[in-house]
């Protein structure tokens, strides 16, 4: 039989990486981030809620390293500051994954208020975010980008919400070409329903819905991240559509 172990050698450790993730104190952030502390990746955080930053970083100490702060990403400032502080602790930045996301529904049912505070911090902080790695990365690292399959399914009760992932993933294609000459990935992550606290149906429901196979879990779209993050630096995932087995269109 032929030796084909090469084939093998040039995959990505993960060991000693150091990551951002917005968004990492729950659902999906929160499973991204302790799969990579698993890993040996030295993680910083964000969230919105003191409670839900501690229980994160609880578990993430648990299997690695790591630390977080509380901000308001929808200020354009923190979302800098937030960069420089994980960039202080980290020692510098090896991977950026932005994924902090509000629900949005239809435009004729928001608020002008809430409609400005879904724009900001599921598009604008996005961008925003996105700039703040590539000035932190030094020329070389890991941007993934957490959008949804509501940029696919277009439904009418989540007209905002769907219209903000459209735009994450036209940036996502733009953006990746521009950073590829400066060695720089980009990849888009889009998961299809997925059981977190962003979600409208109560925890049991949720529940019976991953036990039926319609729903994803969080740790399948981390997985999904470390997958991602283990290529070879030749080769890069652009696009990773994930979908629950049994979920309707």
């Amino acid at each position: 039989m032929n030796n084909i172990s090469d084939a093998h050698t040039a995959m990505t450790r993960l060991q000693g990486k150091r990551a951002i993730i917005t968004g990492g104190t729950t659902g999906i952030g929160r499973a991204i981030a302790v799969l990579l502390a698993s890993e040996g990746v030295k993680v910083f955080i964000c969230g919105r809620d003191q409670h839900h930053l501690d229980d994160a970083l609880t578990r993430i100490r648990e299997v690695g390293e790591g630390d977080g702060v509380t901000i308001d990403l929808s200020d354009p400032e923190h979302v800098k500051a937030f960069f420089d502080q994980g960039a202080a602790y980290l020692g510098g930045l090896d991977v950026a994954v932005i994924n902090a996301a509000v629900a949005a529904e239809g435009l004729s049912t928001m608020s002008e208020p809430d409609l400005r505070y879904a724009i900001a911090v599921d598009f604008t902080a996005y961008l925003l975010s996105a700039h703040a790695a590539v000035q932190q990365l030094d020329g070389k690292g890991d941007i993934v980008l957490i959008g949804s399959m509501s940029a696919h399914v277009l439904g009418p009760s989540s007209t905002v919400y769907a219209g903000i992932k459209y735009g994450i993933q036209g940036f996502a294609y733009a953006f990746r070409r521009e950073m590829g000459p400066k060695n720089i990935k980009v990849s888009l992550v889009e998961p299809g329903l997925t059981g977190s606290n962003m979600q409208t149906d109560p925890p049991e429901i949720q529940r019976e819905k991953i036990k039926k196979e319609e729903s994803l879990r969080a740790e399948d779209i981390a997985v999904a991240v470390q997958y991602i993050l283990t290529q070879p630096n030749r080769a890069i995932i652009q696009q990773l559509t994930i979908t629950p087995r049994m979920q309707e269109d």
